[in-house]
Parts: C-alpha cells; sequence; structure tokens
C-alpha cells in the first residue's frame, strides 16, 4: 500500500492487520466509539479472511480498517482513525485504501453504514462519491435505545479512482 504525507510532515502507512495488534486495535476502538466492536469481532474478521488494514504513523497504530468482498460486491464493515489523529485527512485515505482494495478484488460496488448522528463521517462518505440507498430501522445500540443506519453504497466505474480529487 502507499503512503500518506501527513500534515505534520509524518508518513502514514497501512500494513494488513494481524490478531497481534488486537490489543492496539481495541485501545482506538474503545476511544472512538460509544459502542464499540469486540475483540472477538475483529478476530471473527481476521479468521474469515476479511481484508482488514492497520493504519500507522512512525510505526504506532492510529486506525485500521476492515471490509468483506464477495462475488462482485464489497461492504466497509469498520474503517477508524484514532480521535485524537481525526481531521487530518487519514480517514479519506484508509477509506480510499478499501475502496481500492475491493476494487482490487474485482467488486463493482460498495456499501456502507454509518450512523445518523455521525455527520462528519457521513460528509466524508459523500465527497467520496458514496449516496445513501436506504436504511436500516434501529441498526445501532444508542444510549437512548437504538439508532437507523444510514446505507451508502458507491459503484465503482473504471478510472473512477484516479479522477478521485487529491488529498
Amino acid at each position: 500500500m502507499s503512503a500518506l504525507q501527513s500534515d505534520a510532515g509524518f508518513v502514514a502507512t497501512l500494513r494488513p492487520m494481524r490478531e497481534a495488534d488486537l490489543d492496539e486495535v481495541m485501545a482506538i476502538e474503545l476511544r472512538a466509539y460509544p459502542f464499540p466492536w469486540t475483540r472477538g469481532i475483529f478476530r471473527d474478521c481476521l479468521t474469515a479472511g476479511y481484508p482488514a488494514w492497520l493504519l500507522l504513523e512512525r510505526g504506532l497504530p492510529i486506525g485500521y480498517g476492515v471490509v468483506s468482498v464477495a462475488v462482485d460486491e464489497a461492504h466497509i464493515l469498520n474503517v477508524c482513525v484514532a480521535p485524537e489523529r481525526q481531521g487530518r485527512g487519514l480517514g479519506r485515505y484508509l477509506l480510499r485504501a478499501l475502496v481500492q482494495g475491493a476494487r482490487d478484488r474485482k467488486a463493482e460496488r460498495v456499501f456502507l453504514e454509518v450512523r445518523p448522528s455521525n455527520p462528519h463521517a457521513i460528509a466524508l462518505y459523500h465527497s467520496e462519491g458514496f449516496n445513501e440507498i436506504g436504511r436500516r430501522p434501529r441498526y445501532y445500540p444508542s444510549h437512548d435505545g437504538r439508532e437507523d443506519a444510514i446505507v451508502m453504497a458507491i459503484e465503482l466505474v473504471d478510472g473512477e479512482i484516479d479522477r478521485m480529487p487529491p488529498l
């Protein structure tokens, strides 16, 4: 995978996630989400062979992404940048890498779910070409019971990644 020069001059890189990374992944997950994935969910994704990437800066994990790919469709299951590193283009870099990985595995479309209460993620996904295609009622746990999910998708057209605006 490629590297990204960050705003502070550091280089962020991606490498495949391994089970040995789960302590660090869980530390980020617990800081980032009020209703985090469990270690078992991450382990199950790795065991199933889902492409999972660890985002590193100065060799330290600062984010990750997990995607499933089946036949001609991909589903981004989790994409996260540590809260203290957000707002620097790292989420966009990670999202693009996940989409490119899906394209490399011959996916023709990519789906994801996002909370309506996460306007920054929604804006990122829209800016990268994802469109809302539906809702999943009461999909996410919330402090008030359950929250819907916005279902978004992008069709992967030849050359589309090359036409995306620069970071």
